[in-house]
């Protein structure tokens, strides 16, 4: 059973003023994680609101700062593994929120909240060509350039032209497609701060029939090759220089090895899934298992992919420093 604590005094008297000055379409108290991310883990957020529009989620992250409450956003929770103990302070959830969706000629602006897979439809309908990479991504734009999401030989570094953000200093701005310091599976965003709003993307003509197929056929790679039917967060951890993760997770035999709920994918051993009941600790557990016997066999310390967010646990420090 959780015990549920008072809200902080910072963060109630951070409730008071957002709901004072009706920036969010909803405040929640210690609100449940584990159905707002992918892998169906994690405890409460002590306060977690839906801001009404862009210009709602610089307000509240500059109230936040006034009131001391460490503050964090949340798009799909797809490449989150969040703490048992929850997260302390607010989580601003952008996926009910920011979700635009506009078209100028070959270029398609998007609000950081819309999912990937309603962005590569949307570009498949409207006949522009370069987003079918994403359509099977479980994630929302705003997660996807935070991180360079890609699948099959594309990324978002390909796609993207420009991103409005607001930065650290409270202000709202546009990036040009080299200032996101692209590189693989991280962008500068992930060392600065900032936090997309919204992206247009610059994308080619093509038939909606041929884009579909294209789609179709990445998606059914995704379904023979991945373990859809479970919860994941995708692969757990970053393809090394060495060569791949998986491969090595395979030859050290550790598909189908498990710690409490948490297990290595029998199906893709980059994959780590939730059997049912798994709790943040066992996937910490797990990801500490696979990095020390793929490290004895083949000498590659694997890097997590996984982002853990929210209060420390044991195992944190030795896997993200």
């Amino acid at each position: 059973m959780t015990i549920q604590h008072p809200l902080t005094p910072a963060t109630a008297a951070l409730k008071e003023e957002i709901e004072r000055l009706s920036l969010c379409s909803e405040v929640i108290p210690f609100a449940p994680m584990a159905p707002r991310t992918t892998l169906r883990i994690g405890g409460p957020a002590e306060l977690l609101v839906v801001p009404k529009d862009a210009g709602a989620v610089a307000d509240l992250f500059a109230l936040a700062e006034q009131h001391g409450v460490p503050a964090f956003v949340l798009g799909n929770g797809s490449n989150l593994l969040v703490s048992d103990f929850g997260i302390e302070g607010m989580v601003v959830s952008l996926r009910e929120s920011l979700y635009k969706l506009e078209r100028d000629g070959t270029r398609i602006t998007a609000g950081a909240g819309l999912s990937l897979s309603q962005l590569a439809a949307f570009a498949r309908d409207e006949g522009l060509a370069g987003l079918e990479f994403a359509s099977g991504i479980p994630g929302t734009v705003g997660g996807g350039i935070y991180m360079n999401c890609g699948a099959y030989g594309s990324e978002m570094k390909d796609v993207v032209e420009s991103s409005l953000v607001l930065g650290q200093d409270g202000e709202i701005s546009v990036l040009r497609a080299k200032q996101h310091g692209f590189a693989y599976r991280h962008s500068a965003l992930m060392d600065n701060g900032d936090i997309v709003l919204a992206a247009t993307f610059r994308l080619q003509p093509d038939a909606s029939a041929e884009i579909g197929a294209r789609m179709e056929e990445l998606n059914a790679r995704r379904r023979e090759k991945q373990p859809l039917n479970l919860p994941s967060a995708g692969s757990a951890f970053k393809r090394p220089k060495e060569g791949f993760a998986a491969q090595m997770i395979d030859e050290a035999g550790l598909k189908g090895i498990s710690v409490g709920g948490a297990a290595v994918s029998e199906k893709h051993a980059g994959f780590l899934v939730n059997l049912g009941g798994a709790t943040a600790a066992d996937f910490l557990a797990l990801m500490l298992l696979v990095r020390e016997r793929v490290a004895d066999r083949f000498g590659v310390l694997l890097e997590p992919e996984l982002r853990f967010v929210g209060r420390k646990m044991e195992g944190c420090d030795v896997l993200y420093g």
